[in-house]
């Protein structure tokens, strides 16, 4: 999703020394500030004995022990080290004694960024804690250096005191705090640093910092590699059952029948609760359930039977032939193409699926009033809410347990199962872990939104690209979403709303990274009649499909170099010059020209650039088989190489499954497949050679979760076209 910058007073974090110094009572902690806290924010950092909370994203143990509180999700994209690399660096800790754990569902841990591109939500930035899919630190760290440099100060003072010096004269450095030859661990100091006061301003470390651009080993990573780590099917709580659900097969069905003896014969079987839209059944293992709820064989209504590939399409082509919303542009496109003769084509894409690698899941406890939740939330506050009206109890009595997630790709924004699972707990009085089925997770997925792109171009002198109108028919992913999960309404009303809307975020991606004249970009609204959500790199995904595609045929009818044509309009972007002229040198480009089998793409984002370079063709089964892709990417300065190199690669990875994947089917209202098997994903043995260089740079840190995924489709589709002379327009490639 493409962010604004974090420049103006709506979005800037701003600290005072009530801010800062927020803690816990009781357990130790730090009870200065307390008074301070809104009331309606139950949840805050706890401290362990022996543990003194200084401020709401450090802990300190006697032992010397630091834990950082992440405000953000850890769902395998590095989110913990890098927050800990920045809040530890500026703090001066020793990586070694350095762990972290998932901050509560707090509005103080508001995510900058994410609320500026969620602005019109109900909860006005900067107030929406969440979990950014694109990775993007550089409007969240202000806050996390602050946090450092507060924790830092409460120890020099601490030791300053001890010294009879002042803490200015102390610095600190590998987990101690040092005046000359003087020095105190952290540890030793712990319990006195909690009792300071901090000057205002609070000064950040200035000189060296030695954790920034550094390989930190990552710190989720142990867990994972023997097996301690706790996903939300890993709570395992006394007197708990296990739940499967069955939904209506589209939006808006209701169920119609089921049949609850024949359920309750199966051994296991603990309990049934059936709603409008959904119906849920308990047994004392997740087998016996998902056998109990099969035997039921439940019955929806299908409200969408008239949905298809059919009528999706047509809906796409009557949103592109009615008048669309101008989001963007310059000079006067219109005028210009009206005045020439144009090339004009139109790019299809289809819906896509997160497919991550686990499913939804949740488990709730209710006790009284207070519920218990544990779940991988990208948007905790939201789960914290649906979770409250599922079991009719207030939201300040919620607790939610911000768990590690197995990928996401901004699945986890939804909360519905936060609702399910609360529900649940509540008619059986007891504690419910729920799991979606594969199946159920795919078929209730909400997708990156089929798309159709117009684009017309006109050429000038020496085919110079001097017009060009992307008209981007498309839904609105941000606009339902928002209203999903932040006000709670049903995926068919957020429809019904953000059908109508007008926003940026439908067409991200589709201005032109390149300096031409006159251009202009339209969003046509459309009601896809499928629920759609946000997605790993966001509207660019199909947007950058058209637009790169469409330079590489403009280059071709002129008879230039996709390569020339692209670095002949850079001139005001050195940064992406730069990427496309080194991704050239290192994939060995040759021009391009036809057999050569390969295609080059660019993209820009804020802070952003990168260039691809794909060498791919057509198998003797008619298979797409891409064998190279070489990336050069310039993300701005690097907080830890590793993570950003590890990002981009993924990034690159998930933009090849979604050119080469088999495509999302609908029909009477159903997708289908509904297995990852069905989309014949590609396997390792369907690896290209990968070669990923990270530019150095000194400007501010870019998105390095999803700017690798945009620029692959159209980089092998363009190389497909020097290959074959076959062009494909539509996405997955190859699909009719």
């Amino acid at each position: 999703m493409r962010r604004p910058q974090s420049s103006t007073d709506e979005t800037e974090p701003r600290f005072d020394r009530r801010q800062i110094l927020l803690g816990v009572a009781g357990l130790g902690g730090l009870v200065v500030g307390w008074r301070f806290w809104p009331r309606e924010q139950s949840a805050s950092p706890v401290a362990a004995p022996g543990e003194q909370v200084l401020g709401g994203y450090v802990k300190l143990g006697s032992d010397g022990h630091v834990t950082i509180i992440a405000p953000q999700a850890e769902l395998g994209q590095g989110n913990f080290t890098l927050i800990a690399q920045v809040v530890a660096d500026e703090m001066g800790a020793d990586w070694r004694t350095v762990s972290v754990e998932p901050a509560p569902a707090n509005p103080f841990y508001a995510n900058p960024g994410l609320s500026a591109a969620w602005r019109d939500a109900p909860w006005p930035a900067p107030v929406l804690q969440g979990t950014d899919e694109s990775l993007y630190l550089t409007p969240l760290e202000p806050v996390l250096r602050q946090a450092g440099a507060a924790a830092r100060i409460l120890l020099c003072k601490a030791a300053g005191e001890r010294w009879g010096a002042s803490w200015k004269e102390c610095n600190t450095e590998n987990g101690f705090v040092l005046r000359g030859n003087q020095r105190l661990r952290f540890g030793e100091l712990a319990e006195d640093a909690a009792l300071q006061d901090l000057p205002a301003p609070v000064p950040l470390r200035t000189g060296r910092r030695p954790f920034l651009g550094e390989r930190l080993p990552r710190l989720d990573i142990p867990a994972k590699l023997d097996g301690s780590v706790t996903f939300a099917a890993d709570i395992r709580l006394p007197d708990m059952v296990f739940a499967a659900i069955r939904q209506g097969p589209s939006a808006g069905a209701t169920l119609v029948e089921h049949d609850e003896a024949a359920a309750k014969k199966v051994a296991g079987f603990a309990g049934l609760v059936a709603r409008d839209n959904w119906i849920a059944v308990a047994g004392n293992t997740q087998w016996a359930a998902e056998r109990a709820l099969s035997a039921a064989k439940p019955r929806f209504t299908t409200p969408l039977a008239d949905v298809s590939d059919a009528s999706i399409s047509q809906a796409l082509d009557t949103a592109l032939k009615d008048g669309g919303d101008r989001i963007a542009k310059a000079g006067d496109a219109d005028e210009k193409l009206a005045a020439g003769k144009p090339v004009e084509q139109i790019y299809t894409v289809g819906f896509a699926p997160h497919l991550p690698l686990e499913p939804m899941a949740a488990t709730a406890s209710l006790s009284g009033n207070s519920l218990q939740l544990w779940i991988a939330a990208q948007l905790p506050g939201a789960a914290r809410v649906a979770a409250a009206r599922g079991a009719g109890v207030s939201e300040d009595t919620v607790f939610v347990h911000v768990l590690q997630g197995g990928g996401s790709f901004g699945r986890n924004y939804e909360v519905v199962i936060a609702e399910q699972v609360a529900t649940l707990a509540k008619e059986w009085s007891r504690p419910v872990q729920l799991q979606w089925s594969r199946g159920e997770d795919i078929a209730q997925d909400r997708f990156r939104p089929a798309s159709k792109i117009r684009v017309a171009g006109l050429s000038g002198l020496g085919s110079r690209v001097e017009a060009l109108r992307l008209s981007v028919a498309t839904a609105d992913a941000l606009a339902e979403t928002r209203d999903r999960t932040l006000s709670l309404v049903t995926p068919l009303d957020a429809q019904a709303s953000a059908a109508g809307s007008n926003g940026s975020e439908p067409v991200a991606g589709a201005i032109p990274p390149y300096s031409i004249s006159d251009w202009a970009v339209d969003h046509h609204g459309v009601d896809l009649r499928l629920p759609t959500g946000l997605y790993r790199g966001g509207s660019a995904g199909f947007t950058v499909f058209a637009l790169e595609s469409f330079i590489d045929e403009m280059a071709k009818a002129g008879g230039i170099d996709p390569f020339s044509i692209r670095m002949g309009m850079l001139a005001n972007n050195p940064r992406l010059a730069m990427c496309l002229s080194q991704v050239t040198m290192q994939g060995g480009w040759n021009g391009g020209a036809q057999g050569s089998g390969q295609g080059l793409a660019c993209y820009s984002t804020e802070n952003g650039h990168i260039a691809v370079l794909a060498e791919a063709h057509i198998d003797d089964t008619q298979r797409v088989r891409v064998t190279k892709l070489v990336a050069v990417a310039d993300v701005g300065r690097l907080i830890n190489p590793d993570i950003a190199l590890q990002q981009v690669e993924g990034g690159l990875l998930h933009g090849l499954s979604l050119a080469v994947q088999a495509p999302l089917r609908v029909n009477m209202g159903v997708i289908a497949p509904q297995t990852l098997t069905g989309f014949a994903l590609p396997r390792l043995a369907d690896m290209p050679d990968i070669r990923i260089d990270l530019l150095s740079s000194a400007q501010p840190s870019g998105p390095i979760g999803d700017i690798g995924v945009p620029p692959v489709a159209p980089a092998i589709a363009n190389a497909i076209a020097s290959a074959s002379g076959s062009r494909f327009r539509v996405l997955p490639l190859g699909v009719s």
